[in-house]
């Protein structure tokens, strides 16, 4: 059974850092595609960021997070982390954990963990 469990979202304000982590587990961790999606009211799931398992770990930025976010995975804790600094207002939203294999493109989902950026 596959897990992707977030955890790490909460209450900051502008200007302050989170790091949300997601943990896997059921899945051949070295070889999925991990990401961060997130939505907020009213809009579409969007990605954030995203690192291969492969080549090195290659990273992929939403243009909006550039700079300020940074992705990384440790493959010995099967856990992806998105480390969030310089938290802006428009960064509320649910952010979801994500997995896809890249032989399949079976996707996987977290259930969400909540990041409130307030003024």
């Amino acid at each position: 059974q596959v897990r992707l469990v977030e955890s790490g979202g909460g209450l900051v304000q502008t200007g302050g850092s989170l790091r949300l982590s997601c943990a896997a587990s059921g899945i051949i961790f070295s070889v999925h595609v991990m990401g961060w999606y997130r939505q907020a009211p009213g809009k579409q799931r969007d990605l954030v960021a995203s690192i291969t398992g492969t080549g090195g770990g290659l990273t992929n930025y939403a243009d909006s997070v550039k700079g300020r976010f940074t992705i990384s995975r440790d493959k010995a804790k099967n856990t992806v982390y998105l480390q969030m600094n310089r938290l802006k207002l428009e960064d509320t939203a649910v952010y979801y954990c994500n997995a896809v294999d890249p032989r399949s493109d079976w996707t996987y989902w977290g259930q969400g963990t909540q990041v409130i950026v307030s003024s």
